[in-house]
């Protein structure tokens, strides 16, 4: 914990320096570099006092113009784009893509607009990282043009497709298959925009590629079953079903049985019974059911939709994910008496569904109603409190 006390203190230092660095930029600017130095550009004068490149110190400018203003070779001034986020930054708290997250972002806003829209930016940049900052920023525009630009339609090519898909003896699937164009487009879409990296506050995402991708394609498969228009197998809806002990999925000790021959731990059993079909069964000394209980779901269709409505996506803090890629998480687990109830569900994407499963982070219903997270001592150690406000209404009209 000292250690990375330290590593924040001087991170405060090195952004204070940094942005002190730039506004003296801009003042030797202001006043004339060529004059005062000889140099024909502030830029020139910075890449040869930082020994850095040409382009970074083009950056550097570039930024500083954007905080604090400055002027053109002409001797015409250039209005800053984020005058407060230039005064923010002189305390050191704003890191250099949050910054350029900011100014991106005001560079699109029209300028009627931006004073009111770079205050909302800061005061979430107080709480939360530059991804999330980069995702209202771009919530905010979408919220100014909401027409965007018009797609082009194109001409569908003629379908050849094959799939195979065989369970090897360790339990591992393997999928192979050959697609036409359109479907390959399709499916190259919808995996890249399920794939990208988690832009929440646990932390980098460390996935590799095939990685992501694997978990995007285990999401779609989630979509899928979800869907009311999937079709009937035997009167019911596609399903999979898991068989596991009471009293191991209350402890998260020992296995349950997937499907037909496979086999997963119970702490995975666990999160996946949060949000079920329940079958209640009593198993004779054979394992032959001897009594065999009525079906029901833990969390309802009304439940779920007023998950939908409260939450509106999944609630961990940063997660773009919407209602329909989540589950409803039990705060306190059903299994140890907690009830199915609006006051004790959280909704969230299966990701960091699992994440709360294992990790330090813990959740709670705060006294207003909505759930909030207390990240691990690791990331806070005063724990404080976060939420998920990207699925919140704008917090301004336009």
């Amino acid at each position: 914990m000292a250690l990375a006390d330290r590593i924040s203190a001087l991170l405060t230092i090195v952004r204070s320096a940094e942005a002190e660095i730039g506004s003296l930029l801009v003042e030797i600017e202001s006043r004339g570099v060529l004059e005062l130095f000889g140099y024909r550009s502030a830029a020139r004068l910075f890449e040869h006092l930082a020994d850095v490149p040409k382009s970074a110190a083009e950056t550097v400018v570039k930024r500083a113009r954007a905080l604090a203003g400055g002027r053109n070779l002409d001797g015409t001034p250039i209005p800053a784009v984020a005058p407060a986020t230039g005064t923010a930054a002189l305390d050191g708290g704003l890191s250099t893509p949050m910054i350029d997250t900011i100014v991106g972002a005001l560079t699109r806003i029209p300028p009627e607009h931006r004073e009111e829209a770079e205050q909302h930016l800061l005061t979430f940049a107080a709480d939360t990282g530059h991804k999330q900052v980069t995702a209202l920023g771009a919530r905010i525009i979408a919220h100014l043009d909401p027409d965007g630009t018009e797609p082009e339609s194109t001409e569908p090519a003629q379908p050849s497709r094959e799939l195979s898909l065989r369970r090897r003896r360790t339990g591992v699937w393997e999928l192979q298959g050959r697609f036409d164009d359109e479907t390959g487009a399709r499916a190259g879409a919808l995996l890249d925009s399920l794939a990208q990296r988690r832009s929440t506050d646990e932390g980098p995402d460390l996935r590799s590629q095939q990685e992501r991708y694997g978990d995007a394609f285990s999401d779609a498969i989630d979509l899928a079953l979800n869907s009311p228009d999937l079709p009937m197998q035997a009167g019911e809806r596609a399903h999979v079903m898991v068989a596991v002990a009471l009293d191991d999925l209350k402890s998260g000790v020992g296995a349950a049985t997937l499907g037909d021959t496979g086999r997963i731990s119970a702490a995975e059993a666990r999160i996946h019974a949060c949000d079920c079909m329940l079958i209640p069964t009593v198993l004779g000394s054979r394992s032959e059911p001897l009594d065999l209980g009525r079906q029901y779901r833990l969390v309802t269709a009304g439940l779920r939709r007023a998950l939908y409505l409260r939450d509106r996506g999944c609630a961990f803090p940063g997660c773009h994910r919407p209602p329909r890629h989540c589950q409803g998480h039990h705060v306190r687990h059903w299994a140890d008496g907690g009830p199915t109830e609006l006051s004790n569900l959280v909704l969230m994407c299966a990701h960091h569904h699992r994440l709360l499963h294992r990790s330090g982070w813990q959740v709670r219903i705060a006294t207003d109603g909505l759930p909030e997270f207390l990240p691990p001592v690791f990331l806070d150690k005063r724990r404080k409190p976060r939420r998920n406000n990207l699925h919140r209404p704008l917090p301004f009209a336009a």
